[in-house]
């Protein structure tokens, strides 16, 4: 591609500023950001088309984005077109100074050179590939008679390391199997040939309850320990199916050559290791040496999981994130997790499954995009846990940080209506009456989330006479929101109504006809049980689909046990001050402060009409006591006529 002038107009490099220009915060004169584009541009005009990897550096002459390219011109060029619309690049772009770059052989060094000079200079542009934690490995010394441990400490001169293992569950299995087949020392002492030979060593406690066979002073052979490290390491690389092969031939022969016990003690470990491998994620036989790579991503991190198959069963499953800085695609933020991955854990499987095609050719590497089958469930596997590691992480963040969680569910919450605004502030009504006595009605408030129990609001029903939800419903949103509107109190972002469409159809009937309000309704129906089974959203109203085991769906059918619970306390506290006022305070010549007295000592109406004169004489005197127990008296003798 030749290169072009770049017209004056182009905005994404340049911005008008006081007698110059301003490049994205870097103040700059109009000749000097046309000079630095003339340079570019010659750069870009001489780039040769093959593949390569390029370098950005800014004015420091510092690396600041790292690519690769299968056709070094095509894609530079490309960074320099008028229509580049994402705003992330036009920034990088405006920041470029100068480009390198190197041209290789193969895309495939191409991009083991890219995730090279990434790792090497970490450029400000570039993702950033961020491990969690540091994970746990298993290590297996360079000794005369090697230890096999975890570690999280790797230095590859002491010896060979197997993992990480980011389930550490898992790590320990592989662990206690090792050491009830194997029994590897477990003591630090620095065991030499000569120090063996002469008897410098004393076996240690170990020995005595059986984890050890003692090779520090001769009684383990030196290579019989050697053999069963080098097994050891076997199934530390996924070959167990090889060692239970070779178990099952060693046992063979020695029964033919009658030496049954040593057959006994191989018999028993084949055992062992054959009930290990049956707990372990056993895929398929016809399956050995495959990767399985698969991405999860949102707007700000990519999580890539990677799966090694071999010999029929999974031994290896590790997630790595990418924290984006571009807006880069899952396809090319997989292409360098397949590389990283690859590298790390020293793959050399000659296939790669993968969710979908990248742009990418490694030698004598195939890739499979599987429809169906063992293949597909691995693949599926590895989305699991590639999930999983994000709603882990996630979690972990939510507890440093609790408005993240509840932002997020807000953020949910406007997707799933598709609101106009974050629902920060949201209302729900309930009725309460028993056969239309006391009826009352209730509304709570919540706000990012949270029940602001300061807001909630009670309310005795003045208009409707008789058992009348749907009437109750109107007369309290009609009160509630004309007082809003009159105060200029602010309105919520969601109205929820506890109950189904018809509920819903009465408050808008308020909210939207009758006050002109333009304030979104939802709906929380119940099921036959009684037990809420649906959100409902506009009009007529739809299903919205919801897992009953989310957490949204969790805060959802709190706001609407908040509000029951609400209103039946509501309406219990006044059906009890009614029964209290018929009962205590009707009766002449008893004032607030003897009926509290009663209630105080006797606890009831029920225990203050069963007491005796004397009981209540001690409470409240004798005089008083007289006239409540006249009163209680007759009112019970008028019942019984």
């Amino acid at each position: 591609m030749r290169a072009r002038n770049v017209p004056r107009e182009t905005s994404y490099l340049e911005k008008p500023f006081s007698k110059g220009i301003l490049v994205y915060g870097l103040k700059m004169t109009k000749e000097e950001n046309e000079k630095r584009l003339s340079y570019l541009k010659g750069i870009v005009s001489r780039l040769p088309e093959k593949p390569g990897s390029y370098q950005y550096y800014d004015e420091n002459h510092t690396i600041i984005y790292v690519g690769k390219a299968k056709n070094l011109k095509s894609r530079v060029s490309s960074y320099f077109h008028t229509e580049v619309d994402r705003f992330k690049t036009k920034v990088l772009v405006s920041k470029i100074h100068d480009i390198s770059y190197t041209v290789v052989n193969t895309e495939e060094d191409a991009l083991l050179l890219e995730n090279a000079l990434i790792k090497k200079y970490n450029p400000r542009y570039n993702v950033l590939l961020k491990d969690g934690k540091t994970y746990p490995s298993i290590c297996v010394t360079n000794e005369f008679f090697p230890r096999i441990f975890k570690t999280r400490n790797i230095n590859r001169k002491w010896g060979t390391y197997y993992g990480p293992y980011s389930h550490i569950g898992s790590m320990y299995a592989v662990l206690d199997i090792i050491k009830e087949l194997y029994h590897p020392r477990t003591c630090n002492t620095p065991l030499t040939k000569e120090g063996v030979e002469s008897g410098k060593y004393k076996v240690c406690l170990d020995y005595h309850i059986k984890k050890c066979l003692g090779p520090c002073t001769g009684k383990q052979a030196y290579e019989d320990y050697q053999k069963n490290i080098m097994q050891a390491r076997e199934i530390l690389k996924g070959n167990t199916r090889q060692v239970l092969r070779d178990m099952k031939e060693e046992m063979l022969r020695l029964s033919e050559e009658l030496r049954f016990e040593e057959a006994e003690e191989i018999k028993r470990k084949y055992i062992a290791l054959d009930g290990f491998v049956s707990k372990s994620e056993v895929v398929s036989n016809t399956i050995n040496n495959v990767d399985v790579f698969s991405i999860t991503s949102d707007e700000k991190m990519a999580f890539i999981n990677y799966i090694h198959v071999s010999n029929g069963s999974i031994n290896q499953s590790f997630t790595i994130e990418y924290k984006k800085k571009l807006n880069e695609s899952n396809e090319e933020l997989l292409q360098l997790g397949i590389i990283e991955l690859r590298q790390r854990f020293k793959s050399d499987a000659k296939e790669i499954i993968i969710p979908t095609e990248v742009d990418i050719e490694l030698e004598n590497v195939t890739f499979t995009i599987p429809q169906r089958g063992d293949k597909k469930t691995l693949l599926d596997l590895s989305i699991m846990n590639g999930k999983q590691y994000k709603f882990d992480r996630l979690k972990q963040a939510e507890k440093l940080n609790p408005e993240q969680k509840q932002t997020r569910l807000m953020k949910e919450l406007q997707e799933k209506l598709h609101l106009p605004t974050l629902p920060y502030h949201i209302e729900c009504f309930d009725n309460s009456n028993i056969s239309g006595t006391d009826a009352v009605a209730s509304c709570v408030v919540f706000k990012a989330m949270k029940p602001s129990k300061k807001e909630y609001k009670h309310f005795n029903i003045k208009t409707v006479v008789g058992p009348d939800d749907y009437a109750s419903m109107k007369e309290i949103v009609h009160r509630r929101y004309t007082r809003l509107v009159e105060e200029e109190q602010p309105l919520p972002n969601l109205i929820i109504a506890d109950g189904g469409k018809g509920q819903m159809e009465v408050i808008r009937e308020v909210i939207q006809d009758e006050l002109n309000l333009d304030i979104p309704i939802a709906g929380l129906a119940k099921d036959d049980r009684h037990r809420t089974n649906e959100l409902l959203y506009g009009f007529p109203p739809i299903h919205v689909a919801l897992k009953t085991d989310s957490e949204l769906f969790h805060v959802l059918t709190h706001i609407q046990d908040e509000v029951h619970r609400f209103a039946i306390e509501f309406h219990r506290n006044k059906r009890s001050k009614r029964a209290l006022h018929s009962e205590l305070d009707n009766i002449p010549g008893i004032g607030p402060k003897t009926r509290d007295g009663l209630l105080n000592a006797l606890k009831s109406v029920k225990r203050i009409r069963e007491a005796n004169l004397e009981t209540l004489s001690e409470v409240i005197g004798p005089a008083k006591a007289k006239i409540v127990y006249d009163y209680l008296h007759r009112e019970a003798d008028e019942n019984e006529k």
